[in-house]
């Protein structure tokens, strides 16, 4: 059974948040909330008919993408997952791009044929989520080895999940990186779930982490219901990688709110184990350590005002052309 970790009940932040500047917290918790509200908003949008195809929401989850993306620079790379909505927002996304991209419009990322599971963007350094498990591993890994020939000082984060880390491009990915000491910061985001398999079930030793060093890559652990903690975490493995020093596998341990898919009750879900993780929200986490009502009721109307305006952005734009989509194919 998935236990959460124990829960933080500091406030202030200056004593729950040592060391990171105040901005970096209002960051998180804006792509936090904002994540969170997106996927809200899309799952009415879903059970309205605007959105085809399927919807993984990433509730619960959101402080992984939230922590990890802060320790980020613009140049910076990632590769996502099919649950990949905080991914690219806490990158920096647009919601009216998102949005769009999401409902199928022309005006999305990628021009309305990449949807809730393939979005990217070259503007962001966003690789693309990705249909496939584990799927955005080797991207990744190629990318850490593009910077590395060009010698910059880039890095890239690989986000992918437990049922991910068992698929043979993992091990193959991890090896290559720890041969050639490649910039990837691999983040495993573990939800205790593959699809409805828990992961007691589909793997014979749980710490997953552990199997860093077998590749010469170190592996951590982290609360992944904690920003401020994945942010930490991430901050030292993209120092580490910017000094030409390799890779390091980051296990963060969360949990679900729900199904694997919108249209999943979860019902193979330990009730009393779902309350003890909804009892550590990553958003409710994040307000207790900022404590400031006044900033963090001004984030929330701010992403209140942009869902608003990504919404109608959306409902307002084309939808995609067949001559440009037949041209897209020819060309």
């Amino acid at each position: 059974m998935a236990h959460p970790p124990a829960a933080d009940r500091s406030s202030r932040p200056t004593e729950a948040s040592p060391g990171i500047p105040e901005p970096i917290l209002l960051g998180m918790y804006r792509n936090i909330y904002a994540t969170r509200r997106f996927e809200l908003r899309c799952i009415e949008l879903y059970r309205q008919g605007m959105i085809r195809g399927y919807l993984h929401p990433y509730l619960g989850e959101e402080a992984v993408a939230a922590g990890a993306c802060a320790a980020l620079r613009p140049q910076d790379y990632i590769a996502s997952t099919h649950r990949g909505h905080g991914h690219c927002i806490s990158k920096g996304a647009d919601l009216r791009l998102m949005m769009a991209e999401i409902t199928g419009k022309a005006t999305g990322y990628c021009k309305g044929r990449g949807g809730s599971m393939h979005i990217s963007s070259k503007q962001l350094n966003h690789l693309g989520a990705n249909g496939i498990v584990g799927g955005g591993i080797p991207i990744a890994t190629g990318a850490g080895m593009g910077i590395k020939v060009q010698q910059t000082d880039q890095v890239v984060i690989a986000f992918f999940s437990d049922g991910a880390s068992n698929n043979g491009v993992f091990a193959e990915s991890l090896n290559l990186a720890g041969i050639y000491q490649l910039p990837v910061i691999y983040l495993l985001e573990n939800n205790h779930y593959a699809v409805s398999t828990p992961i007691e079930c589909a793997t014979g030793c749980c710490d997953l982490a552990g199997r860093g060093p077998a590749y010469g890559v170190p592996g951590i652990c982290v609360d992944g219901n904690d920003a401020r903690e994945v942010y930490r975490e991430t901050l030292q493995a993209v120092a580490r990688a910017r000094r030409g020093e390799g890779p390091t596998l980051i296990e963060a341990s969360t949990y679900r709110h729900g199904g694997h898919h919108v249209n999943d009750p979860g019902l193979y879900m330990n009730p009393e184990t779902l309350a003890a993780w909804k009892d550590r929200d990553p958003l409710v986490l994040m307000r207790r350590a900022l404590g400031d009502e006044a900033k963090i009721r001004a984030i929330e109307e701010q992403v209140e005002a942009e869902l608003e305006a990504a919404v109608t952005f959306a409902a307002e734009s084309p939808e995609p052309s067949v001559a440009e989509f037949l041209a897209g194919i020819q060309d």
